[in-house]
């Protein structure tokens, strides 16, 4: 009888004691920061010299040596004939490449840049010379193919009609 006591004392006893511990919380991973990308390139240059592109990266406020930096380059309105440059790591978290520019024109540089697996992008225009600005096509940020547009509009063509798309893309 003193055993079956025991045993009807000792095991809820045992249990209490085993629900008192803190519960363990898992950490959540962190999600590395958007480098901040700043480009120093000249917004305007002279043509058949060499232009010197670059761009300096921070991520959480220190330099990052270790992005990966590509330059895309394109002439107003010659979008599809634009040309990548590997960007160098120079110091300090300032990345370089060199262009030139052979005649008048408005041009376009994305700094494509991704560190710690986190992209970013900015554009920035250059003028190369004296270009006839009549003759400058806009660039259209929101256009079809943009990468923000394509971002924004992903996984959403169910919900649209083909006669809603049609009239999208003619835009």
């Amino acid at each position: 009888m003193k055993k079956w006591l025991f045993a009807l004392i000792a095991v809820p006893a045992l249990l209490v004691g085993c629900g008192e511990k803190e519960p363990t919380t898992l950490k959540e991973p962190e999600v590395p920061q958007i480098p901040d990308v700043e480009i120093l390139t000249a917004k305007e240059v002279a043509i058949n010299e060499t232009i010197e592109l670059a761009a300096h990266v921070e991520q959480g406020g220190k330099n990052v040596d270790n992005a990966a930096v590509e330059f895309e380059v394109w002439e107003s309105g010659k979008r599809d004939e634009g040309q990548m440059i590997e960007g160098n790591l120079e110091k300090d978290g300032v990345y370089k490449a060199t262009t030139t520019f052979d005649h008048d024109g408005v041009y376009y540089m994305y700094a494509h840049t991704t560190a710690n697996g986190v992209h970013n992008m900015p554009k920035q225009q250059i003028i190369a010379g004296n270009p006839d600005m009549s003759k400058v096509v806009p660039e259209d940020d929101k256009a079809n193919n943009s990468m923000d547009n394509n971002m924004m509009n992903h996984g959403n063509d169910t919900e649209q009609s083909d006669e809603e798309k049609n009239e999208k893309n003619h835009d």
